[in-house]
């Protein structure tokens, strides 16, 4: 006979150690199986479970056949994942990894299996170990490969010599440019050489932002003129460096403070002395101004601070400048009623618009109905006196409000970096939505103009051009979250017109005529579906940017969920069946809702990039969705503090004023990874001559972070949420360093493969940003590190790259 009873002789704790691991994948995956099953979720896990189960079983009572119901199980298993997410490699990974390596387990006790059965020897189980092992080993080669979500096409920019008369003499404005295209017009450093980049200098600023999740962080981008590096910190510190050295040359210490905000994004520099550009299509001129001889500030830095200042200091000795405001400081407050200090600061850089300083303000999200307004006010760069307001509770009024009057509350604000162009003196701002981000019953019809939109303002006067709304009754928090880049857009005919092109946090991309507003790429007003909260105005539809590739924003199905193993994958699935989920607006409700891309992005303040010379854009995002509930709120509940870690499971948050609290977390697996498969951070070249994706690649590893908050210290490319801004070169590089992992890197424009990186002590969410030395003629890239988000190492560097000096 062929059979026998186990052999008693063969040692059985092999085979019952493999039979336990075969039964802790079959009870999981048949219990929670189950569960996804009821939800209407797939059955393979259901199906799956009980084979394992019996194999587990015939296992411990060392039968071949507990083998061969396994084998069957794989099988099938890899018919399944395949018939699932295809040759997609993350995804494939997330659901063969983990029962591969449990495969080559039960290969490897299958020759004691026949023994115990008296049968030859299985050497065949060997071999098949063999090559279950060299599957194994490339899975795992493949995790530290990067895998594009769009290979490149071959049609990316190509290289164009910077014309000397065209190169970039001074980083002057946040985006370089006042049109914010972060682009640089110079190529000492180029694809090939950058792999040379070595440190030039470092320097450390005294001040560091220590992050409680409310918004402590090192988010700026410096600026350069002449021999001259201009940053400010967390706290709002004025510095001026030595362009060549990174030695300090003056320090104004602010020292600004509130309870839940420490950051500085940026500042706008003036120069009095230089020639005013002066529009070209008629518009209202721009009003010149004048300095008295012998004052100081004839070149000016200006902040505006959290605290809410605008200040004015001199860029050549940090010293307040005399004649601007009140020593050089003006109150922001003013005009606004009741500010807690937490509920209003200034985010983003000043805009610098000719001769007029325009600033917005950061209103805290989801606190209360009745918020500072969301006033945006244009002052005189020399004297610091309100030249205009524009209030989008009243927009007719262009003054300051009367003695005990305010700004019109809860309005529409504008907290993201702004852009101006010269040639029409017109002011281009992204708009956020009034105070109750995901709660619209008591929004006026200004409020629905205004929020979540593009507006054009004439920069002397206030005077709005044109307004363009993105998202009709903004219930998910879609502010227009970065600085419209200011482009010249190629028609279909061949023909150029100047356009305003700015990134959503809904994943979506707008390209809008500069004089008139109106959309220069196809749009459409798509269905939605409404939620139940009573006396809602929801919107039916809303606009979905056709003309222009969506960046991370597909609808999830089920087999989009991952998870490092299949354990916290399938509790994921069960997780998303039991959301209401309807696509990209799904409207927040009274039940758990998922919003992917949530508030957070999406894009997020980074901002595009722009190559100009070779007609392309360069875009990063971040892929994390946000389940949102909405509940009875509770007498006498305690309010918001009005910092950002709403958004990370602080329980029910009370929007007062409204009956309701909100719920809110990110979609994240059990391990604290999100839920959807990778990348959950991309970097996306977008030709806009043809509006076609060229490359999309994944940004940044877990080199530095990983499941629970552990450090897994292994640069797996999986792509990483990314913000903080880009910088392109017309040396054929894209940097950028706004990751979880701490490192610049510079990819390659053309094909976006990575062509250098450099370690940092910390993260960094600051901005790149390159000159050239007046002194020397060395280019330098430089960057500041604060700390990545997410992460508790944090720092106060500023970091200079440039080539090795020759010998």
């Amino acid at each position: 006979m062929t059979k026998s009873r186990p052999s008693a002789s063969v040692s059985r704790w092999p085979i019952w150690v493999v039979a336990f691991g075969v039964l802790v994948f079959g009870l999981f995956f048949a219990t929670g199986g189950g569960y996804l099953a009821t939800l209407g979720g797939n059955w393979y896990f259901l199906l799956a479970g009980f084979g394992l189960i019996v194999s587990a079983v015939l296992l411990f009572k060392q039968r071949l056949q507990g083998a061969w119901l396994f084998a069957a199980v794989m099988v099938l298993t890899v018919i399944w994942a395949l018939a699932d997410v295809g040759l997609n490699f993350w995804p494939l990974i997330s659901r063969l990894f983990a029962l591969g390596v449990l495969s080559l387990l039960v290969a490897l006790v299958y020759p004691h299996l026949r023994k115990a059965n008296s049968l030859a020897s299985g050497r065949s189980g060997y071999a098949l170990s063999g090559v279950l092992a060299v599957a194994i080993v490339a899975g795992g080669a493949g995790m530290f490969v990067p895998h594009a979500p769009v290979s490149p096409t071959g049609d990316g920019p190509g290289l164009t010599k910077v014309e000397p008369a065209k190169a970039q003499k001074n980083w002057e404005h946040y985006g370089n440019d006042e049109g914010g295209g972060r682009f640089a017009a110079l190529d000492q450093i180029n694809r090939s050489n950058v792999s040379k980049l070595v440190p030039a200098w470092t320097y450390n600023t005294g001040d560091i932002a220590i992050s409680d999740g409310n918004g402590a962080e090192d988010q700026m981008t410096p600026l350069q003129v002449g021999d001259k590096v201009f940053i400010c910190t967390p706290h709002n510190n004025l510095i001026a460096l030595d362009a060549d050295t990174g030695k300090q040359l003056w320090k104004n210490e602010i020292n600004a403070k509130t309870r839940v905000w420490q950051r500085c994004r940026g500042i706008a520099y003036f120069d009095a002395t230089a020639a005013l550009a002066q529009p070209a299509d008629g518009s209202t001129p721009v009003k010149p101004v004048s300095i008295p001889a012998g004052a100081n500030c004839q070149r000016r830095l200006l902040t505006n601070t959290i605290d809410a200042r605008l200040i004015a200091v001199d860029a050549d000795t940090g010293e307040f400048c005399q004649g601007f405001g009140n020593n050089g400081q003006v109150d922001l407050k003013a005009g606004l009623g009741d500010v807690p200090d937490s509920y209003y600061q200034l985010s983003s850089a000043p805009l610098m618009a000719g001769t007029t300083v325009v600033v917005g303000g950061r209103v805290a999200d989801n606190v209360q109905t009745d918020m500072p307004g969301g006033v945006i006010r244009g002052f005189d760069v020399v004297t610091g006196e309100m030249r205009w307001a524009f209030d989008p509770g009243n927009p007719e009024d262009k003054q300051a409000p009367a003695a005990g009057s305010t700004y019109v509350r809860s309005t529409p604000n504008s907290w993201a970096p702004m852009s101006y162009d010269p040639a029409m003196n017109t002011v281009f701002l992204p708009m956020g939505s009034s105070s109750t981000d995901i709660y619209g019953v008591e929004r006026t019809a200004l409020n629905h103009k205004y929020g979540a939109s593009v507006l054009a303002l004439n920069a002397t006067t206030g005077e709005e051009k044109w307004v363009y709304q993105t998202v009709h009754n903004d219930l998910w928090d879609f502010d227009l979250p970065m600085q419209p880049s200011l482009i010249d857009f190629t028609k279909a005919d061949g023909s150029k017109v100047p356009a305003v092109v700015i990134g959503t946090k809904a994943g979506q991309i707008f390209v809008l005529d500069r004089a008139t507003g109106k959309p220069l790429t196809k749009v459409e007003e798509v269905p939605v579906k409404t939620s139940n909260i009573p006396n809602e105005p929801y919107s039916l539809t809303q606009p979905k940017s056709v003309g222009m590739p969506a960046i991370g924003a597909q609808t999830l199905t089920e087999s989009d969920m991952w998870g490092a193993t299949p354990f916290d994958q399938l509790l994921c699935r069960i997780s998303f069946k039991k959301m209401r989920y309807d696509g990209l607006y799904t409207a927040p409700g009274t039940d758990i809702s998922l919003s992917f891309p949530g508030s957070l992005g999406g894009m997020n303040w980074g901002g595009i990039s722009t190559d100009p010379v070779h007609g392309f854009i360069f875009v990063n995002d971040m892929r994390l969705g946000l389940w949102i509930q909405m509940i009875a709120a509770q007498k006498d509940a305690k309010t918001s503090s009005g910092g950002e870690a709403l958004n990370t499971g602080m329980g029910a948050v009370p929007l007062k004023g409204t009956p309701y609290a909100v719920n809110k977390n990110r979609f994240l697996s059990v391990a604290g990874i999100p839920c959807q498969a990778p990348p959950f951070g991309t970097l996306t070249a977008i030709d806009m001559k043809t509006q076609k994706v060229a490359w999309q690649v994944p940004v940044g590893t877990v080199q530095d972070t990983g499941p629970l908050g552990i450090k897994m210290h292994l640069p797996l490319p999986i792509g990483m949420p990314t913000l903080g801004g880009t910088l392109s070169t017309q040396g054929g590089l894209v940097f950028i360093a706004g990751t979880q992992d701490y490192y610049l890197r510079a990819f390659n424009s053309a094909n976006g493969e990575e062509a250098w990186k450099a370690r940092l002590p910390v993260g960094s969410q600051g901005g790149p940003m390159t000159y050239v030395s007046p002194k020397t003629g060395k280019q330098y890239v430089v960057i500041t590190a604060g700390g990545a988000r997410q992460s508790p190492d944090r720092g106060d560097y500023v970091i200079a790259y440039a080539l090795p000096d020759s010998k």
